[in-house]
């Protein structure tokens, strides 16, 4: 999981409280200082999503090549005419 998810989460959830607080007093502030930081939260979090999904794509596509280039070897008939031999 990306670092910025975790970090998101945590902005999101103190944005949340600052926010309540500020509403609970009445300070306009604290309100908007807390909605900020949940901003901020969702925003990092969603940019943590994209690493891991890039992460992920990459790790997936590493795998079906190496599984590919086993496929193919294996699979590749063996030369019985050599390149020189074969009067190209």
């Amino acid at each position: 999981m990306d670092k910025l998810r975790v970090k998101g989460a945590i902005d999101e959830v103190a944005g949340s409280a600052k926010r309540s607080v500020g509403n609970l007093t009445g300070d306009t502030k604290t309100k908007v200082e807390g909605a900020t930081q949940q901003i901020k939260g969702k925003v990092e979090t969603t940019i943590g999503k994209l690493n891991d999904a890039t992460r992920d794509a990459y790790d997936k596509n590493q795998a079906s090549n190496r599984a590919s280039k086993k496929t193919v070897e294996s699979d590749r008939p063996e030369v019985l005419i050599p390149a020189h031999q074969n009067g190209k």
